[in-house]
């Protein structure tokens, strides 16, 4: 079990990416490989909602009420147990990103 473990948190790390707006564009099932990068090194904070789509694309819509937001699914990252639905969640205060957030769903 540890092993799996070891095993599937390499596969992890080897698998992220600097964000690179063609291969995000392109190929919406790997966007969980760019995900660290964006957020950690906050990316898009600062940047208007319009800037944000444009260099991300269009958005999900959601439910989610209380704040203006944008939702990307990251698809799902490779794992030996059940893996999860990734989403990239960026929260706009007067139309500027403030929050981006990596999110793992059920």
């Amino acid at each position: 079990m540890v092993i799996a473990i070891v095993i599937s948190v390499i596969l992890i790390s080897i698998n992220e990416n600097q964000f690179d707006e063609a291969n995000w564009k392109n190929d919406p099932l790997t966007r969980y490989t760019m995900a660290k990068d964006i957020v950690e090194n906050e990316l898009l904070i600062g940047e208007s909602k319009s800037d944000v789509l444009l260099r991300l694309g269009e958005a999900k819509t959601s439910n989610l009420e209380g704040k203006d937001h944008l939702i990307y699914p990251l698809g799902k990252a490779p794992s030996f147990f059940e893996s999860k639905d990734e989403s990239l969640i960026i929260i706009f205060d007067n139309d500027t990103v403030s929050k981006v957030i990596h999110s793992k769903e059920n």
